[in-house]
């Protein structure tokens, strides 16, 4: 489908890439890997036309179309949410222009054994087809239905953009390519504005999409759940693994011990070689063997080694202080924010050493009452903190609330207090700033050195009780792997949100799950959560409860069930029967197109048949199937919704 050949880039003289080759098939599920600066998000803008190479070429069908998703993005739309997602079909309405357009054109053409006839035949029946597959005829339902899976609620569809964070404006940006349903969808880190739910609604999108999948992601679990092949840029060169990211972490180790062994066996000869030319260089006698070995070095390819991610942050957190058997405790604990209520007479009890996951949708609460904990947000009711608890809190933003102005060590010098300040190059050292780097100014760090910065500000004071809110943003998966390292030996009690599930496994004790106003406490890690209550996501929540309620009611509830039961039933071979319908109408009209494009391949034999009407007639049919098609597609789904009702009746 993309065919990319011998590219090369290079920044500031150094190059990013050099001659790589491969090639991008139809129904491929890629996950683009490589340490930071390895050239991955070059390689994606490269792909999609925003930068040019520096040599070789990306070469892409006129007929394939790119959908690309960028890490962060300026939007300024002031549109409804809804409004904004429908701008995706733009390329529908220019579709229909072109197709208008193009009927006309072949109605006035007489030349049907031509060339250009032919290739004008070809873009009608692809306009045709593409129209089909954006789903015309029922794009609002489908633009409501993404949204609402990626997190918005139905009263989100006609508040304006600006109302929202830039993240929530990432989702319908994300939307509206899911709903332009590109033949290539290029996704630079599309977890990074997505709670768990979304996370898992979009897994199930993606595995099931009809085109071709590249992404680059720090989310394991996302990438095993969706990708099937692997390319690795390294030193330049790329690698392409068949497999998801865990099978290619496996390969990468099998293969850099292959290339080890092989250097060893390298050098060992390269040393056998100098010694024999050493101690024969002035022998006349051997002077030919000596020449030879010499080229022989000369001519020998050096085998490299690709460097495992060896400058990677490395810390412990400080033994926590002693502190109460009780760490904090609520009575009441509410918080508004005008007349929306996020938290409702919350009545917790944490003890010491408890490992606590907050989860749930974005704007449920969760960061709401980390800060009440941390003390930077007030509130309603009473919170009290056990004997001796010292808090240490990391910010959603927390890179955000750096200094600008101060250079990396006068931002950790200004607040370090005693013994410590002798060991804060040692400190910023170990977070990857050293030498010259400690004397750059925050503004000019990126947002992983400032997410590194922050952690390292972090552990200056020693702390008890450590909130952690969405920590892993912006660090690469080494940096999350040892941040989690050092999470695992902290001896205090820790309460964390976050929506990586890999990173979240086996951390915690608990999950505290978020349902605006209220929380529910469950024993276990995030994993022992989802499988207990047999979720392929979150959402399935509401229908559990439902099937539990059903278990426990009365007779009576059950014969209501039942009559429901039977009813959706009724529905849904109503709904098979239409289908069947539609099938066999679309059956009919596709054989009446086949008969005419058998005209059409012959003109001149049927002078007398191929007139303007016929031709009406011929772009009429066309556009019945697609039509038909569209019904099929919404009665599937209709379908589907059904089924899934039917379930709750069980």
């Amino acid at each position: 489908m993309i065919s990319v050949q011998n590219l090369s880039m290079h920044f500031t003289g150094e190059d990013l890439f050099t001659d790589i080759n491969f090639l991008i098939r139809e129904k491929d599920r890629i996950g683009l890997v490589g340490k930071n600066g390895a050239g991955k998000t070059t390689l994606i803008r490269l792909l999609c036309g925003l930068e040019q190479p520096h040599k070789g070429e990306v070469i892409v069908p006129e007929d394939v179309t790119i959908g690309y998703l960028p890490q962060e993005k300026d939007l300024s739309s002031n549109l409804p949410v809804l409004q904004e997602a429908l701008t995706a079909f733009e390329e529908f309405h220019r579709l229909e222009a072109q197709l208008k357009t193009l009927e006309t054109q072949i109605q006035q053409r007489t030349d049907f054994e031509s060339e250009s006839y032919h290739k004008l035949i070809e873009k009608l029946s692809f306009y045709n087809e593409r129209i089909a597959l954006l789903g015309a005829n029922a794009i609002e339902g489908e633009a409501e239905r993404i949204l609402v899976g990626l997190g918005f609620v139905h009263d989100d569809m006609s508040r304006k953009m600006s109302e929202f964070s830039n993240g929530w404006q990432m989702r319908v940006e994300l939307a509206k390519i899911l709903l332009s349903k590109p033949a290539l969808l290029l996704l630079d880190e599309p977890t990074n504005h997505l709670d768990i739910e979304a996370i898992q609604w979009l897994e199930g999108f993606l595995q099931t999409y009809y085109g071709a999948i590249l992404m680059v992601s720090h989310d394991r679990t996302f990438l095993d759940n969706i990708t099937i092949r692997t390319i690795e840029i390294s030193n330049g060169r790329i690698y392409d693994y068949k497999g998801s990211y865990s099978h290619y972490i496996e390969a990468r180790e099998s293969r850099i011990d292959t290339q080890q062994a092989a250097y060893n066996n390298q050098q060992k000869e390269i040393k056998e070689i100098e010694n024999f030319i050493e101690r024969f260089r002035y022998k006349a006698t051997k002077s030919k063997q000596v020449q030879s070995r010499v080229k022989l070095l000369e001519k020998m390819d050096e085998v490299v080694v690709d460097d495992m991610e060896k400058s990677s942050i490395h810390f412990k957190f400080p033994p926590a202080p002693h502190a109460g058997k009780i760490t904090l405790e609520t009575d009441n604990l509410s918080k508004n924010y005008g007349s929306l209520q996020v938290l409702n007479k919350l009545n917790l009890l944490i003890t010491r050493g408890e490992r606590i996951a907050f989860v749930g949708k974005n704007g449920e609460g969760k960061s709401t009452l980390s800060k009440i904990l941390a003390g930077v947000l007030d509130y309603e009711g009473d919170l009290k903190l056990g004997h001796q608890v010292k808090v240490g809190y990391y910010a959603q933003n927390q890179h955000d609330m750096l200094d600008a102005e101060k250079t990396v060590f006068e931002t950790l010098d200004e607040v370090a207090v005693g013994e410590v300040r002798a060991r804060i190059k040692s400190l910023l050292g170990s977070f990857l700033f050293g030498g010259d780097a400690i004397d750059k100014k925050v503004k000019v760090l990126s947002g992983g050195e400032k997410a590194r910065l922050s952690l390292a500000k972090m552990l200056l004071f020693p702390v008890n009780l450590l909130i952690l809110d969405e920590p892993t943003n912006h660090l690469d998966m080494m940096s999350k792997d040892i941040l989690k390292s050092a999470l695992l030996r902290y001896d205090g009690t820790l309460l964390i949100v976050s929506h990586d599930r890999d990173f979240l496994q086996g951390l915690t004790n608990k999950v505290y799950e978020f349902r605006k106003p209220h929380i529910k406490v469950y024993d276990g890690d995030i994993f022992d959560f989802l499988e207990r209550r047999k979720l392929e996501h979150l959402k399935q929540l509401e229908i559990k409860q439902s099937q539990e309620k059903t278990n426990t009611a009365s007779n009576s509830v059950n014969k209501q069930n039942y009559g429901l039961r039977k009813q959706r039933d009724k529905q849904i071979r109503k709904v098979e029967k239409e289908i069947q319908d539609i099938e066999t109408a679309i059956h009919s009209q596709e054989k009446q197109i086949a008969e005419m494009d058998l005209v059409l391949a012959s003109p001149d034999e049927h002078q007398d048949v191929v007139t303007e009407l016929w031709y009406k007639r011929y772009a009429m049919i066309k556009k019945e199937v697609s039509a038909l098609m569209n019904q099929w597609e919404n009665k599937q789904l209709e379908k589907e919704s059904l089924e899934s009702e039917s379930l709750k009746y069980q």
